[in-house]
């Protein structure tokens, strides 16, 4: 009798350039698709309501696409460590694949099942899929993490090159029977009362084959003008593939070889794929990077207490300083925000309102089609000062200044806050940044 493969499907919702997918094909066996909304497992963060909105779409399609190769589709929904090995007893699987993850709990869940599995005669196999350098195999010469961005990054480019993609499987073994799966309309992943999500629906369409469509359309109309405009939030030359690598729609890999392959310089292109590489490394050598500062002098940081209303005059992009309130806007409306605005948005949160840098991470995860693990608090980290590579404390973004150099016409501010010209300041610039620089004092004398 032959014995099913189960593929493991977590942050890589696609069929091409799947290692584990194509691993599963090349046994010749029927071919099990399955993915587990995991909540319940130690340290495993949940999604928020942007990335729910997303997740129900691109499963939708994936499940469609794993059925029309002739593979089959379950849904699970509870801790990986008692759902996986149940499907394996219910398939009598004979071999599970899935693509590596880097953030600790993760791997500690992973580690746990690779383990069970082959102990109980299950074959198991894991694959580099969702970073071009995987973290370990990237070390200064004394041994320990990289720290800083440049010599990160050219350590990664003196390395082979990232591999070819694979080939996406022409057909996939059917399984004679499949077990029961969930409904994903019972996940309640959609907003439902209120739906909020009317803007997310216009601007977006989750899935692989948008995805690589907006890659195609990225390298064919937008790639030249990437270095000169992409700071300039109004200019539309941002890639907006941060949603398809954070889901894996797109792999690094095929977004890596696409680039190369084209006859535009994208360089700087790369550069920012460097950047998310970096992120994933720090947390692959700190996995409590959403909670805890990686320069443990800024535990020193003497942190007012929260003035709710100050929170959330940001959170709903009512603060009367034109810029943050239009990105802040931009965020509620679609689920994304412009890179520049982002940096903008997180300064004023952290260095004029002095709220805790976690408050902010915690409510891009909530609001971000894009937040991963990695990137989302790596990139607070460095505004705030605290982590890999920051911008120093006292550089703070006056948002102002930051409005006459990238949205000199207005343009930006006029799409998402027409009316912020007519609110005052919630805070003096000016004050709050001198009120930053005292409070960074204690951050010296304990550093």
């Amino acid at each position: 009798m032959s014995s099913p493969s189960i593929v493991w499907f977590r942050d890589d919702l696609r069929l091409a350039d799947h290692p584990a997918l194509r691993a599963a094909a090349d046994r010749d066996e029927p071919v099990i698709g399955v993915y587990i909304l995991d909540e319940q497992s130690p340290g495993i963060r949940p999604l928020g309501g942007a990335a729910k909105w997303w997740l129900h779409h691109s499963l939708t399609e994936l499940g469609e696409r794993l059925r029309e190769k002739g593979g089959g589709f379950v849904l699970r929904r509870g801790a990986a460590a008692d759902v996986l090995p149940a499907l394996v007893r219910d398939t009598g699987a004979g071999a599970v694949f899935w693509n590596r993850r880097y953030g600790g709990a993760e791997r500690d869940v992973d580690a746990g099942l690779k383990e069970s599995l082959r102990r109980d005669g299950v074959e198991v196999s894991s694959f580099q899929a969702s970073v071009l350098f995987e973290p370990w195999t990237v070390r200064t010469g004394a041994g320990t993490p990289y720290g800083v961005f440049t010599p990160f990054w050219k350590a990664c480019r003196q390395l082979p090159a990232p591999r070819n993609p694979v080939s996406e499987p022409r057909e996939l073994a059917r399984p004679r029977s499949l077990p029961a799966s969930d409904d994903l309309d019972t996940w309640r992943l959609l907003p439902t009362d209120p739906d909020w999500a009317g803007g997310l629906r216009e601007r977006w369409t989750p899935g692989e084959v948008a995805a690589k469509a907006r890659l195609r359309e990225f390298l064919r109309e937008d790639a030249a003008g990437y270095d000169r405009a992409r700071d300039e939030p109004s200019a539309g030359a941002t890639s907006l593939l941060s949603p398809r690598l954070r889901w894996g729609e797109l792999s690094p890999f095929e977004v890596w070889h696409a680039a190369v392959a084209s006859e535009e310089r994208v360089g700087g292109f790369l550069s920012e794929l460097g950047w998310r590489e970096f992120a994933w490394h720090t947390l692959f050598h700190f996995p409590d990077l959403a909670t805890k500062n990686l320069r443990s002098a800024f535990d020193a940081f003497p942190w007012p207490r929260l003035k709710p209303a100050m929170l959330r005059a940001w959170q709903k992009g009512e603060t009367g300083v034109p810029l943050v309130d239009a990105g802040m806007r931009e965020l509620w409306s679609s689920g994304y925000m412009h890179n520049r605005v982002r940096m903008v948005t997180a300064s004023f949160l952290i260095k004029n309102l002095l709220i805790d840098w976690r408050r902010g991470e915690e409510w891009f995860w909530d609001t971000l089609v894009d937040a991963d693990e990695a990137s989302n608090p790596f990139n607070w980290q460095w505004v705030a000062g605290s982590g890999a590579d920051a911008a120093p404390y006292f550089r703070i973004f006056n948002p102002e200044l930051q409005a006459q150099k990238f949205d000199p016409q207005g343009l930006y501010v006029s799409e998402w806050a027409p009316d912020s010209a007519d609110r005052e300041p919630i805070v003096d610039l000016a004050e709050t940044r001198r009120a930053a620089l005292d409070a960074y004092e204690a951050v010296k004398r304990a550093g």
